[in-house]
């Protein structure tokens, strides 16, 4: 399995519209967009990969372009510059966007519980956040969402970037374990996925972050505002088409189906399918709703509330937003619903 770094800005999936039905008038009536995601991974954006593969897009009339590039940052760069339409970043660096004028607006909450934890080797004697005051702690991008997730945790802790600890952006995969085996990393902010691909590699971890954490939300479907005001038929064209996509991978009859969309999307992926399974079970596990959630891919205010408090304690941003509401709205989920009957 490729690292981030081995296959940033790679393009994962292409997959034409038209499937068995096209035609030349269908083909007219198709429409062009591109999703961008933070890391190769078909799994960890497997409703936009099931919705390819069931054809939901499709009967949307969208001929959906996955492509991979290196982290939320890069993600949000992808949107305000105009190169996709929808992507998936943290919500830790949406706020910070926002903060620097980028009006990007999160759609839907895919994982709805934390898919974020700071890990340390199996064997290493720290057994607390509290314990790696003083440490370097390894993330797999310079400015993606579990940047933000472990400078939350470490602020909870009492703890600043650059007097407490350190952050060294050490990739993921290989270069991770690496990092660990050369002693330049004493923990690890890591995904489920990647958190996965450790163990499986060899690099036996464990996750010592406080389970209060557990109510952070991590990477959603976000887009333009400007989309949302000027093409507002797109959006709710994606939205119920994604829902589905998710809703259909929940369903564990649908199982083989989803494995093979995921394969299709990312070759290398499949390849051990029985890891591929495996981080399938955990990554979903994370994008199922929390009791309090009105449906899927709701959002709670109070912790994008929560997440922005600690993005003003760390200090990532300068201040409290004029609106934080202006970064989220639960429109679009509640559209994607209904397409399920929900």
């Amino acid at each position: 399995m490729m690292n981030r770094r081995e296959f940033s800005a790679t393009l994962l999936a292409a997959v034409p519209a038209t499937g068995v039905l096209g035609t030349s008038v269908l083909a007219q009536t198709m429409r062009d967009i591109t999703f961008v995601q933070p890391s190769p991974s078909a799994i960890n954006s497997f409703p936009v990969f099931v919705a390819i593969g069931e054809g939901y897009f499709e009967e949307e009339g969208l001929n959906v372009t996955v492509e991979a590039i290196n982290g939320s940052g890069a993600v949000l760069q992808a949107l305000s510059a105009g190169q996709a339409q929808f992507g998936r970043p943290g919500p830790g660096p949406m706020i910070a966007a926002r903060s620097r004028g980028v009006e990007a607006v999160h759609i839907y909450n895919v994982a709805a519980r934390s898919n974020f934890g700071v890990a340390v080797q199996q064997d290493s004697e720290i057994q607390s956040i509290e314990e790696l005051r003083g440490k370097v702690i390894g993330t797999g991008t310079a400015d993606g969402a579990e940047v933000g997730f472990a400078r939350n945790v470490m602020t909870g802790a009492g703890m600043t970037e650059g007097t407490d600890y350190e952050f060294l952006t050490v990739g993921d995969g290989g270069p991770a374990t690496a990092a660990f085996l050369n002693g330049e990393i004493d923990a690890y902010s890591a995904s489920t996925a990647d958190t996965a691909i450790l163990n499986q590699r060899g690099m036996a971890v464990r996750d010592i972050t406080p389970a209060e954490f557990g109510r952070f939300f991590g990477n959603g479907i976000a887009t333009m505002a400007e989309t949302i005001a000027n093409d507002r038929e797109l959006v709710e064209a994606w939205s119920r088409a994604f829902a589905r996509g998710h809703a259909f991978a929940l369903d564990d009859a649908n199982r083989e189906a989803v494995l093979k969309h995921l394969a299709d999307g990312n070759p290398q992926e499949g390849e051990d399918k029985e890891f591929q399974s495996a981080l399938f079970d955990a990554v979903r596990s994370k994008t199922v709703s929390t009791d309090d959630s009105k449906h899927l891919g709701w959002y709670p205010a109070e912790v994008w509330q929560e997440w922005q408090d600690a993005l003003v304690a760390g200090g990532e941003i300068p201040g409290p937003l004029e609106d934080l509401s202006a970064v989220w709205t639960n429109e679009f989920a509640a559209i994607g619903n209904e397409a399920i009957g929900g």
